[in-house]
């Protein structure tokens, strides 16, 4: 069932076009018939000043009220969706509303038999789209008309990522099945090792050419298939203008990529951001949690939780879980949230989405040297602390730079 969003018009009110003109002709024809002697215009100017003065006994002003059904739409980016606009006065006085597309949406609108006004909204590009209608009234006998202008309804539109699969940090998993293929002897598909039988193996594990050929019974040991814990920290802080505004499309489609890949490899994901508005959304499996992610990812509804400070909360990232970062690094409080995040044990990889220098306009190519030496001494100073960073340009796939990542599995039998 769709949902009404019903909002009420604060209207501001002024003299209408009518008692523009009214008032004018009234002036007009009191001057002239002082200066001319001419009582027949008195006569004439009487109706019109009397339909001015019955103001004060004309019906109040109404309340005006728009409605859009539904008062929030969901959808990705090109694709179309519908909702109807109408407004309702308590007096029943006709209202007149026209519909604005924001920057970066179409809009496409009719009305229908009943007056309402039907609008098909699509959008090229992410992002939270405001529906403004300017609405306009008329009350009090035509001398007066308000007008306001409010947003009716949101569209939210969601990216689309790439469908290609993202590699996660190579470390220890939890010991919960799932695909990822692992060196540790479990349940599996993947050959490990034959090795003699002893008392409590299964039988379905004998491996009968091997035994025949020893004359002893032995066993095949297969690699165990787990499953990872995946966060994604999104920066919304604010960036200056220039490549850092422009790299928050790469932090948030990667956010959704690496969501995606996780939820189709049947891992548990989850998202936190951190900015201005925090909010966080705790992990889960399944198709669901990938569209509660890019609710959360754009403040849509009310599904995720809010928060308060500049660290994850730890509700938000469970204990063994991978942590992908992506952000410019350019605000501290990140990093430090970063920091925090490594030392409560998780693995943590931040992707630097900055292309470059974050400077508007061109610089002196020292101070271009300059600011990539400071680069990267933050990336051996992250990297000292436990936090591998990773830079991340938008002509190679996100994949080839989750590969540049170092490997953060234990040692087991003396091998990496």
């Amino acid at each position: 069932m769709n949902d009404i969003r019903t909002t009420h018009a604060e209207l501001h009110w002024q003299a209408s076009r009518l008692a523009l003109a009214l008032t004018t002709c009234v002036a007009v024809a009191m001057v002239c018939a002082l200066l001319g002697s001419a009582w027949q215009l008195v006569a004439f100017a009487s109706p019109l000043l009397g339909v001015l003065v019955s103001i004060r006994w004309q019906r109040p002003a109404p309340d005006v009220h728009v409605n859009a059904e539904p008062g929030a739409l969901r959808c990705f980016e090109t694709e179309q969706v519908r909702l109807a606009v109408w407004a309702t006065a308590d007096d029943g006085s006709p209202v007149e509303l026209t519909v604005t597309a924001p920057d970066g949406m179409v809009l496409d609108v009719t009305t229908d038999q009943a007056g309402r006004l039907e609008i098909s909204a699509s959008a090229d590009r992410w992002g939270r789209y405001p529906v403004m209608v300017r609405v306009d009234v008329v009350a009090r006998g035509g001398m007066f008309s308000g007008t306001a202008t409010l947003v009716v309804a949101e569209v939210f539109v969601f990216p689309i990522a790439p469908a290609q699969s993202t590699t996660l940090p190579r470390t220890d998993l939890l010991d919960r099945l799932g695909t990822h293929l692992t060196r540790y002897i479990g349940r599996g598909v993947e050959y490990g090792n034959i090795r003699t039988y002893v008392p409590g193996d299964q039988l379905r594990t004998v491996n009968w050419p091997v035994s025949a050929r020893r004359g002893a019974l032995h066993v095949t040991e297969r690699l165990s298939e787990r499953a990872a814990d995946v966060v994604v920290l999104v920066d919304s802080s604010d960036q200056p203008r220039g490549p850092a505004t422009e790299a928050t499309e790469r932090t948030v489609r990667g956010a959704v990529q690496v969501v995606q890949h996780a939820l189709r490899s049947g891992d548990r994901a989850g998202v936190v951001v951190l900015g201005a508005k925090p909010r966080w959304l705790g992990i889960d499996i399944g198709r669901r949690q990938f569209y509660r992610v890019l609710d959360a990812v754009l403040g849509a509804g009310d599904g995720f939780e809010d928060t308060t400070g500049t660290l994850a909360p730890r509700a938000a990232v469970p204990s063994g879980a991978i942590v992908v970062a992506f952000s410019t690094l350019l605000d501290t409080d990140f990093a430090l949230a970063l920091i925090d995040l490594c030392r409560r044990g998780h693995v943590v990889v931040a992707v630097d989405v900055l292309g470059g220098t974050p400077f508007e306009v061109e610089r002196d190519p020292l101070i271009t040297r300059m600011w990539a030496l400071q680069r990267s001494f933050m990336y051996r100073d992250m990297g000292t602390v436990g936090v591998d960073v990773v830079p991340w340009r938008g002509d190679i796939p996100l994949d080839q730079v989750m590969h540049l990542v170092p490997d953060h599995r234990r040692l087991v039998g003396g091998r990496r």
